[in-house]
């Protein structure tokens, strides 16, 4: 990327953040704002994280650094960053039902329609297009972009703190007072100077750190993953170790995720700025295959191509079928005692891998406990008072 349009006196610039806010609109995005690259007040805290080995086996943050802080490394020219918005939340998310119900599969709600990525990096390849031929009409002028969808080595949301669309929370996420924090993040590096969004706090729905005494983010995690307002150790994450991580799941971490087998949403059900949380208006990102209300059972008898076939065009697809069943053993020992899971389990064993097996062989060991005795353990009344925050706070949503 080169930058050959700076100061060009020919360029309307704050005209052209106008129609890129209209274009925004109609490519469907929730909400656009625009910043400058400089992020240098979060170098150090991405050190102290790195040094922490809060990543895990994320090899590849480690490995791109301080790149993450930097955008112009990553995309020589860039000078501003375009940082967009697209809602996520399905119309009927069934949180606490699912949440409630032992025997079914909580999967994290970014993930029951059809993959993001693809779909928002389409959309600011096209918005980079229109701007391409804005410049076109300005006798050939050059206008170099880059769109990034959760694909690259950058700090997407203290860039979006800083383009306006709302403030980075202590569960880490960003939040939007008008929005909550269901949506999904995007951003186009361009090379052009394009005006900066204004931020006024005082005044501003969407801005301004409001998460004030509030720590019940913290509170709620069920393996403890926030360990300090702002820091999260990705290892005890269950999106962590559900999706990112090929591994053995932590034997003292297991009983922990309940029937949580694909990510987790605790810290932002239990966030009072979800009760504004906007529905999408997106159909891609409505429940496919019945993911938002189906049996552990039912996925557990999945085959390897059924599993590939069914969940082409999804998120899910990429942990690979072993991640799938092995997170799902988990949540079986974690579900009510039951013959069927007992024999399911056990038909399953023999034609595992190892490390598959070896997360049956835990559940089968954790059922014949629930046969014995009703755990009423401080996860299930952590878990008990989750589902009770959402169906009071978030009655839509529950």
């Amino acid at each position: 990327m080169t930058n050959t349009t700076t100061n060009n006196p020919a360029i309307n610039y704050p005209a052209l953040v106008e129609k890129i806010k209209c274009w925004g609109k109609e490519l469907g995005f929730s909400q656009l704002g625009i910043t400058d690259i400089d992020l240098s007040k979060h170098e150090q805290a991405l050190e102290q994280w790195l040094a922490n080995n809060y990543h895990g086996n994320m090899d590849y943050m480690a490995r791109h650094g301080l790149m993450r802080a930097r955008p112009a490394e990553l995309e020589l020219g860039t000078i501003r960053a375009i940082s967009v918005r697209l809602d996520y939340l399905p119309t009927e998310a069934k949180c606490a039902q699912i949440l409630k119900s032992k025997d079914h599969a909580y999967i994290s709600r970014y993930a029951l329609g059809r993959d993001y990525h693809k779909l928002m990096r389409k959309r600011l390849q096209q918005l980079g297009k229109k701007i391409t031929a804005y410049f076109e009409d300005l006798q050939g002028e050059d206008f170099n972009f880059r769109p990034f969808v959760d694909s690259a080595p950058i700090l997407e949301r203290p860039l979006a703190e800083k383009a306006g669309l709302g403030w980075v929370g202590k569960h880490s996420l960003l939040l939007n007072k008008e929005a909550g924090s269901w949506f999904f993040l995007g951003e186009l590096l361009v090379d052009i100077p394009l005006p900066v969004s204004v931020v006024d706090i005082k005044n501003n729905n969407t801005t301004g750190n409001d998460c004030g005494s509030c720590v019940a983010c913290i509170k709620i995690c069920p393996t403890k993953a926030i360990v300090e307002p702002y820091v999260v150790d990705a290892r005890r994450c269950i999106s962590y170790f559900t999706i990112e991580s090929p591994d053995p799941i932590p034997l003292e971490l297991r009983p922990l995720m309940g029937n949580r087998i694909y990510g987790c949403d605790d810290c932002q059900l239990i966030c009072p700025w979800n009760k504004y949380a906007k529905l999408s208006l997106e159909n891609d990102f409505q429940a496919r295959h019945h993911l938002d209300e189906i049996t552990l059972l039912e996925l557990f008898s999945w085959s390897e191509d059924y599993f590939l076939e069914t969940l082409q065009g999804s998120p899910i697809r990429r942990i690979g079928f072993q991640s799938w069943q092995r997170n799902i053993a988990v949540a079986l020992g974690n579900a009510s005692f039951d013959t069927n899971i007992v024999a399911a389990l056990e038909h399953k064993l023999t034609t595992s891998s190892a490390m598959v097996a070896e997360h049956i062989q835990w559940a089968l060991s954790q059922q014949n406990q629930q046969k014995l005795n009703d755990h009423n353990n401080a996860n299930t009344r952590l878990n008990a008072r989750l589902i009770r925050s959402i169906e009071r706070g978030l009655p839509r949503d529950a």
